[in-house]
C-alpha cells in the first residue's frame, strides 16, 4: 500500500515524500479515502498512529479541489483540539503537509493575546486550528462566524469532555451548519464520547486500529511500589542507577514539578518544566530544547499528556499516577510512537491504589511490580486487577527491630544525627529553590510527604488509630 494508491493529489505525495513517510499507517489506509469522499468519521487510534495526517491530507486535498476559500472572519475547515500545545502541533502538522498550495492556516488559543489571532481571521482562513474556549472567545467578539465551514475535527475528543469543555462544545456545535462533514479521532472512548458521537455525525464510519483503549505494544511498563515520601529519592536513585538521559516525566502537582526539576538541576541535568501556570511562550521553549536534545529531562504535569510529538522518546517516568486512568495511556504514548520501543516506569504509593486498579482496568492488563532494593514500601501497596477491584489489601511491612546504637546499624529515615540536628540547618536546596521562585515559605519542604493532622488524634485517648 502506498500513499499514491490512495488517491492524494501529486503536490501532497512530494511534501509527504520529502517528509520521509514510506508507507501509509492503518490509520492512514481507513481514514484517508473515507474523509476524500466527504464521510463522516469516527476513529479509535491511540496516540503515535500517525492520526493528524490521516484527517490533514484529506482535507488539504478537498480545500484545493472544492474550494472557494472561506471569506472574511470566517474558516472552511475548523479543527478543535484540547490543548495550546496540540494546537501548534497540528497546525505545524497542516504547514507542512500543504507546503506549496498557497492556503490560510491559523491556530488560535488562549495564553497568548488575542489581537494578532483577530487580525489574521480578518481575510479568512482555510483552516483553523482552536481551543474550545479560545474559539468562542473569538466568535463572541465577530472575529469569527462559522456559517462556512465544511467539515468539523474535533482531535483528542476524549480529553476536551475530560478538561470540562462540554459546554463549550455544544454551543460550537449549535451554531455550526447542519450540512458539514464530522470527523471524530479519540485514543479512548468513553460513554459520554459515543453519546456526543451519535448526536453530532451522521452514519459515520467507524475506524478502529487497535484494541480499545490499548497502550503501544512495545511499550514496557511496570510500578515501582514505594512510600509516597520517598518518591523523590527514589526517582533520583532510578535515574542514576539506570543511566537514564532523556525522559518525560510527569508529576501531579505544579510545586512537584518545580521540586523535583531542583532536584535534577542540582545533580547536573539540563533541564526544563511545563505546566499550566508557565505561559505559553515559555511553555513551547521548552518543548522546543527538549526535542533537539538540549534539553535531557522535561518537567510535566498532564498538560503535556497529551499532543506532545517528539520523534524516539525512549523513556516516561509517572512520578505520581494522573487522576483520570486514560490520561496514563496518552502519557506513556509519548513514547513507543510509530513502532519504536519504549519504557513507561511509575512510582505508586499506596493511596494510588485506586487509580492503579483503574488504569490496568483501561488498559486490559496488569502492570508488573519490581521493587528497588533499599526503597521497599512500609506502607504496601495492595493488590489489584484488571477489573479495577483492590484484591487485598496488604499489612504493613514490618522492619526488624535493632537495638538503637548497634554497631554497624543504619540510621532510621526520619531521626537526627549530629550534623543533622547541629552543624547544618539549612534546608535541602531543591526547597530553597522551589521556595525562592514562589515566594513562600516551607514546611517539610517535600511535597510528595504526608501531611499529618494537626490537635488530638479522633479517638480523643493521645494516641491515633492504628
Amino acid at each position: 500500500m502506498s500513499f499514491a494508491s490512495l488517491g492524494l493529489i501529486d503536490p501532497l505525495l512530494r511534501n509527504v515524500q520529502a517528509l520521509d513517510y514510506q508507507t501509509p499507517t492503518p490509520v492512514q489506509v481507513k481514514a484517508i479515502p473515507a474523509v476524500l469522499s466527504g464521510k463522516d468519521v469516527m476513529a479509535a487510534a491511540q496516540t503515535g498512529t500517525g492520526k493528524t495526517a490521516g484527517f490533514a491530507l484529506p482535507l488539504l486535498q478537498r480545500l484545493v479541489q472544492h474550494g472557494p476559500a472561506a471569506s472574511s472572519n470566517r474558516a472552511g475547515v475548523l479543527v478543535l483540539v484540547p490543548t495550546r500545545e496540540l494546537a501548534e502541533q497540528v497546525l505545524q502538522s497542516f504547514i507542512a503537509y500543504g507546503k506549496g498550495l498557497d492556503l490560510r492556516l491559523l491556530a488560535a488559543y488562549g495564553g497568548v493575546s488575542i489581537n494578532p489571532q483577530m487580525m489574521k481571521l480578518r481575510k479568512g482562513v482555510d483552516v483553523l486550528v482552536a481551543t474550545p474556549g479560545r474559539l468562542l472567545d473569538l466568535n463572541r467578539q465577530n472575529a469569527v462566524q462559522f456559517d462556512q465551514v465544511q467539515t468539523l475535527v474535533l482531535d483528542e475528543a476524549d480529553r476536551m469532555l475530560d478538561l470540562g469543555f462540554a459546554r463549550e462544545l455544544n454551543a460550537i456545535f449549535a451554531a455550526l451548519p447542519a450540512e458539514r462533514q464530522t470527523l471524530l479521532f479519540s485514543a479512548t472512548f468513553t460513554d459520554d464520547i459515543r453519546a456526543m458521537a451519535a448526536s453530532i455525525l451522521r452514519g459515520p464510519v467507524n475506524i478502529s486500529v487497535s484494541p480499545p483503549n490499548a497502550t503501544a505494544s512495545k511499550i514496557r511498563q511496570w510500578v515501582v511500589p514505594v512510600d509516597k515520601r520517598n518518591k523523590p529519592e527514589l526517582f533520583m536513585h532510578l535515574v542514576a542507577e539506570n543511566k537514564w538521559e532523556h525522559a518525560l516525566v510527569f508529576v501531579k502537582t505544579r510545586k512537584g514539578v518545580d521540586y523535583l526539576a531542583a532536584m535534577l538541576d542540582e545533580a547536573g541535568y539540563a533541564i526544563d518544566t511545563i505546566h499550566g501556570d508557565k505561559p505559553q511562550p515559555a511553555r513551547l521553549r521548552a518543548l522546543e530544547r527538549f526535542k533537539t536534545g538540549e534539553v535531557q529531562m522535561l518537567v510535566a504535569t498532564d498538560v503535556a499528556a497529551r499532543g506532545l510529538d517528539i520523534d524516539d522518546l525512549p523513556l516516561v517516568i509517572n512520578v505520581d499516577l494522573p487522576i483520570v486512568a486514560q490520561d496514563y495511556v496518552h502519557r506513556v504514548g509519548r513514547t513507543g510512537r510509530a513502532g519504536a520501543s519504549g519504557v513507561a516506569v511509575s512510582l505508586v504509593c499506596a493511596d494510588e491504589a485506586p487509580q492503579l486498579a483503574a488504569i490496568e482496568a483501561l488498559i486490559r492488563e496488569t502492570l508488573s511490580r519490581e521493587e528497588e532494593p533499599g526503597f521497599e514500601a512500609e506502607h504496601r501497596v495492595p493488590q489489584t486487577s484488571t477489573t479495577g477491584q483492590i484484591v487485598k489489601k496488604p499489612k504493613k511491612l514490618k522492619k526488624p527491630k535493632v537495638p538503637q546504637g548497634a554497631p554497624g546499624t543504619v540510621q532510621a529515615v526520619g531521626t537526627k544525627t549530629g550534623a543533622q540536628s547541629g552543624e547544618n540547618k539549612r534546608k535541602p536546596t531543591a526547597q530553597r529553590a522551589v521556595a525562592a521562585e514562589q515566594g513562600t515559605r516551607l514546611s517539610g519542604g517535600n511535597p510528595f510527604s504526608v501531611k499529618k493532622p494537626r490537635g488530638k488524634p479522633a479517638n480523643g485517648r493521645g494516641k491515633s488509630r492504628p
